[in-house]
């Protein structure tokens, strides 16, 4: 996983706005009449410490309010605090340098308040449009990274839908039908014929309604009926008031895909699917009897996964013991296609 950028200012801009600001703060100093070299040093000192402060302290402090509260106003308590903990350190600084240099004349303490607070609202302000910043570029990696995976998925479904072992598997059955000369010959190249239309007509569409992925269901089932015989079963229970929610192209015919591909199916060993729905889930369910030697990436159902939440900003649920394994995809009823 990609390690997402931390919020950080650069030390230059740290320093060198503190210490803009403390000149600035010294030029009035040069055209008092009555002040030294000394005062006006200390004068630039209180400031560009007080400013190194202040930077640092927000820089530290406000990422992590705004990243958990991004909804509140720039101007909230988390300002009124960084206000008063400037004054205070402003108090401590001015009362250590006149300790330190053994100063009896200083300009009033309330100057040099007043600019702390002056200077605390203009780094708070400028460090929060910097954050406001930094959050919209971290949402347009976010979406790029998100359209990277969601370009990936969709490219490893149309491998997968155009899969070259089930045409591979298809033709072979349809073969030795016509050897045989058997009369659902001609059934199996309409349904077949039907798959890819299906194929080529949805692979442009984010979801399409479940009536209609039942129907690409159908297809493929009776493909795998044509090649397993009674050695697939496959129970439809899906409750019909659910046909108008909305799931991605194909979901169905990768899940049973995957179902054939871990397990046995035989005349001896039938291999039982049934399909139903469980609140707002669509439940895709078999007994799990392993085939000898293959082993489960994980892959196929990441893939339906990343799909799903991308689509729908929903997770699909496995659920499984030692006879059962169940795969929940969740259905959706407000949708549209890009």
């Amino acid at each position: 996983m990609e390690k997402v950028k931390r919020f950080e200012v650069s030390p230059k801009v740290i320093w060198g706005s503190s210490i803009a600001l403390a000149i600035l703060a010294s030029i009035p100093k040069l055209f008092d009449g009555d002040s030294t070299p000394g005062d006006i040093i200390i004068n630039s000192s209180i400031t560009l410490l007080f400013s190194v402060f202040i930077w640092y302290y927000n820089m530290y402090s406000l990422p992590k309010f705004s990243s958990q509260r991004s909804h509140q106003s720039l101007f909230n308590w988390k300002l009124l605090l960084s206000v008063v903990m400037g004054i205070v350190v402003m108090v401590i600084l001015v009362i250590g340098h006149q300790e330190l240099f053994q100063i009896s004349k200083m300009d009033a303490p309330i100057m040099f308040e007043l600019r702390g607070v002056l200077i605390n609202l203009i780094v708070y302000m400028f460090l929060h449009l910097l954050f406001q910043n930094y959050q919209t570029q971290q949402m347009g990696v976010e979406l790029e990274r998100t359209k990277a995976v969601n370009l990936g998925a969709q490219y490893e479904l149309l491998k997968q839908q155009v899969n070259p072992h089930f045409l591979f598997n298809s033709l072979n059955t349809l073969k030795s039908m016509v050897d045989i000369q058997d009369p659902q010959s001609s059934d199996f190249i309409l349904k077949l014929s039907d798959f890819y239309r299906f194929t080529l007509e949805s692979r442009k569409l984010d979801l399409i309604p479940l009536r209609e992925e039942l129907q690409i269901l159908d297809s493929y089932v009776y493909l795998l009926k044509a090649r397993f015989e009674d050695g697939f079963v496959l129970e439809n229970e899906v409750d019909q008031r659910q046909y108008d929610s909305a799931v991605p192209p194909f979901t169905l015919q990768l899940l049973i895909e995957n179902c054939i591909k871990h397990n046995v199916v035989s005349l001896d060993k039938p291999l039982h699917i049934k399909l139903y729905t469980e609140g707002d889930f669509l439940v895709i369910e078999n007994q799990i009897q392993l085939k000898r030697g293959v082993l489960s990436t994980g892959v196929g159902l990441d893939n339906i996964n990343q799909r799903f939440s991308h689509l729908i900003h929903r997770e699909i649920e496995i659920d499984k013991n030692e006879t059962i394994f169940k795969v929940k995809i969740p259905m959706t009823y407000d949708y549209h296609n890009n």
